[in-house]
């Protein structure tokens, strides 16, 4: 099958075309950084409006460079949930509008299950059948989740975040240690000259109560407190002007973030599992990665990571999963509204 895949779920514009469930002929993203930049976050509306822009280009530069005519298509594919409302829909009015165009089916894909698969988008990526079942930790600026897989489309949500999501913290800690947007790159730069034990944050445990939906709570995330912990660290202990202090201090602020994701991944695994994945636009953090390495080697499994092209949010994890026949199809397709709170299951 091939497809046409949109992603506009936040502020990465991106358009790909699939040949197969693991066969990407193209990917094109036009990231709004720059844009988002001065404010220290996404603005939806401005998300929005350059969806509106740039989408189209995007689309045209992705057909072209597939070497696929239009007639080629046999569907397009694109994300209806989670993320951003007024950038969802501007995804789905479009890919609505081309399919009904080209007379050729339409699917809905989850943004969450389309991180999952991008783990198997990566060359010498085992079969998912050959992987499952295993456990996956989505993390990215708007998502923090561990999923187990049993296989394509067998899911169960083990632990969320109940505030914010690691790259939301990863933004607010260098908007406040003025280190720029975004923030999971800078931080992971100028952690890597600083001591990661010089100042001891929270790990953000999570106690039983009300707004759990009955998950296990050492299996939930929460950033929240680690977020105002570094806020009165600064005020207590400036760093600004001091680049070995403003080091040291994102060191240990990244070490908190870190720590926690990969201990939750711990917990999470039981016997049988064959992989620990983690995939999202935090996932490309170096010392995630090499935690998360380490945990795979003492637990004898396999460490499934994204390539760092399909890490953020990208439209190639959306048509392939298409093309393995995932998501929502046709006439339920069409009818469709974007969901900004989609789960993963």
């Amino acid at each position: 099958m091939n497809v046409l895949g949109i992603e506009t779920s936040c502020d990465e514009t991106a358009a790909a075309v699939a040949a197969g469930p693991r066969d990407i002929r193209s990917s094109v993203i036009f990231s709004q950084v720059e844009l988002h930049g001065p404010y220290g976050g996404v603005v939806p509306e401005i998300a929005s409006r350059c969806h509106v822009d740039s989408l189209p280009g995007v689309i045209d530069e992705a057909m072209r460079t597939s070497g696929m005519a239009w007639s080629d298509l046999d569907a397009i594919a694109v994300t209806h949930g989670p993320g951003l409302a007024s950038s969802l829909l501007v995804g789905m009015a479009t890919a609505k509008g081309l399919a009904l165009r080209l007379g050729i089916r339409l699917c809905a894909s989850n943004h969450l299950e389309g991180h999952i698969y991008s783990l198997f988008l990566a060359g010498g990526a085992p079969g998912i059948e050959e992987a499952c079942p295993f456990v996956a930790l989505v993390v990215s600026g708007g998502h923090t989740c561990l999923v187990r897989v049993e296989g394509l489309g067998k899911y169960g949500l083990l632990g969320q975040t109940i505030d914010d999501a690691a790259g939301e913290a990863f933004d607010k800690g260098a908007s406040l240690l003025k280190l720029g947007y975004p923030g999971g790159p800078v931080i992971d730069r100028v952690a890597r000259g600083g001591n990661p034990g010089s100042v001891r944050f929270p790990r953000g445990r999570v106690r039983p109560g009300p707004g759990l939906e009955g998950l296990n709570p050492d299996l939930c995330f929460s950033f929240s407190g680690l977020k105002t912990a570094l806020l009165y660290h600064l005020r207590d202990n400036p760093a600004e002007g001091n680049p070995a202090r403003t080091a040291d201090v994102a060191a240990s602020y990244q070490q908190a973030i870190i720590s926690a994701l990969v201990e939750r991944c711990d917990a999470a695994l039981r016997d049988g599992d064959r992989c620990i994945g983690a995939c999202g636009g935090v996932s490309l953090n170096s010392a995630l990665r090499a935690r998360l390495g380490e945990l795979a080697a003492r637990r004898g499994i396999r460490l499934l990571l994204a390539e760092p092209k399909h890490c953020g949010d990208n439209a190639a994890m959306i048509a392939g999963l298409a093309a393995a026949g995932r998501g929502i199809w046709d006439e339920t397709a069409f009818l469709a509204d974007a969901d900004p709170s989609l789960p993963v299951c």
